[in-house]
Formats: C-alpha cells, structure tokens, sequence
C-alpha cells in the first residue's frame, strides 16, 4: 500500500481552488437538469462549462479509458453510470451527477442528487438520508479521529433509518491524482482504522440503498446497480483535515459556504 499523502498549506490551497471550481459547475448545473434532457446532454453542458469558462480539466475523462467527462447514475444505478443520448430523464427520476475537475496541478471530486420533477416521498426520503450520512461521517473528521469513527457514522445513520450501506465502494485520498490512499469505507467500528492527521485529503461518498446492500455490475463494465432493483443516493465531497476539525473543499453555496 502507498503512502498517505499529507497536503502542505500551498498545495491545500490549489486543492481549494479547485474544489471552488467544481462547487461552480453545479451551481451551472443547478436548474437545468429536467425532464426531457439525455445524461449525454448533462455531460456535454458540464465538459464545456469546465473546458471553456473554467479553463479547467474534466479530470474523469480518459480516467481508466472512461470515454465521458462524469458520471451519471440514475434511479437503481450505484455509482459509475455512463451518460448516453438515449438515456432521458423523466419525472419521477432521481440522479446523482458525478464531476470531478483539475486546476493547477491537483484534483477534486465531488457529486449531487437532482430529483427530476415530482419524486414519490420515499425517493426523497431516501436521498435526503443519504445526505445527511455523507455529513455523520464529515462531521466527526479531525485529527485524532479514526477512518472508523467516519464509517461508522455514516452506517449508523443509515441503518437508523433502515436504509443498508454499499460496502463494494468507498471513498479515497485525492491530491494530484484522483485516487490515492487511503481507502474510506462507509462503515466501520469506532476507533479502529487509519488514525486522521492534518493535511489529509480524501473523499467522503457514500452510495446509500433502499434495499439491501449488494449491488452487480452491468456488462458495460462500468455501470453498478442494485441486485434487487431498489433506488440508490449518493452524495460526495472532497474533505481536508485541518489542525482542528475538517474543510469541506467541494462546499456549494447553497451548504453555506
């Protein structure tokens, strides 16, 4: 296993620029995801957004051969969904879009649910809790703190609930490249795992179900659904450990930034 990388304030501070882009593009994207668009189209609006207005790097795009600059997962698909022209959101739908963006050198990652017209309560409900998860785990990042503890209140959340937690998938380290260590999983038992020090970087993304946790992949060797057909959230932000607590780099304006 490589090691944790630990940011020095100059390059936080290119990682926060970048994390400012992105938050920037969904502010773009907020109001024209609706009925009737295709996910390419959603792909297409974002990669010159950041290409041409950001003078930034899709950074997805050709990561690991992946064709497209996000990702699309709509309704029963986890995660790793792939934007197509004949994919077209109806009322009802609910998608996370998947962006991650490069300036100056360094990465960030992070995504959002958009609830397509009128969406069942039970929908809502579930991304709202998946929300609230992501911020479990956010919130109790600090040094001293463990990967466990982040985990674990996430799955307790969720559980709470009587939602189950993706265990296939986690979140990561970012920095320069887009996937450094350490692993973050979305459950765990509080004080065990990677102890946190200031000047980590990593995502916290946690791929909530309706239904129970396991998940298959589709032939296209990307898209991840449930087994058992039940709708899927996610929410993800890249996080820095600071001296006293943590920074939401990927942090929108409407999350009070």
């Amino acid at each position: 296993m490589s090691e944790v990388k630990l940011k020095s304030a100059k390059e936080l501070e290119l990682m926060r620029e970048s994390g400012r882009l992105l938050a920037s593009v969904f502010a773009y994207l907020d109001g024209q995801v609706k009925t009737g668009m295709s996910t390419m189209d959603i792909n297409d609006l974002v990669e010159r957004y950041i290409v041409d207005e950001l003078d930034a790097r899709p950074a997805s795009k050709g990561q690991y051969g992946f064709p497209y600059s996000l990702n699309t997962s709509l309704n029963q698909v986890v995660c790793h969904g792939v934007p197509a022209d004949d994919q077209t959101l109806q009322e009802g739908d609910i998608i996370n879009v998947d962006i991650t963006l490069e300036k100056g050198g360094f990465i960030a990652d992070s995504s959002k649910m958009y609830l397509i017209g009128d969406v069942t309560p039970l929908a809502k409900r579930l991304v709202d809790k998946t929300y609230e998860a992501m911020w479990k785990g956010i919130e109790v990042v600090k040094p001293g703190a463990t990967l466990g503890d982040v985990g674990y209140a996430i799955a307790h959340h969720a559980h709470k609930h009587g939602y189950s937690v993706v265990r296939d998938f986690c979140g990561h380290g970012i920095g320069r490249e887009m996937h450094e260590e350490p692993q973050v999983m979305h459950f765990g038992q509080p004080g065990k795992g990677l102890v946190l020090q200031e000047g980590m970087t990593f995502t916290i993304e946690p791929m909530i179900n309706q239904g129970k946790a396991k998940v298959k992949q589709k032939k296209d060797g990307w898209t991840v659904v449930t087994a058992d057909k039940k709708l899927s959230a996610q929410w993800e932000h890249t996080i820095a450990v600071t001296a006293d607590g943590f920074e939401v780099l990927t942090l929108r304006a409407e999350e009070g930034a």
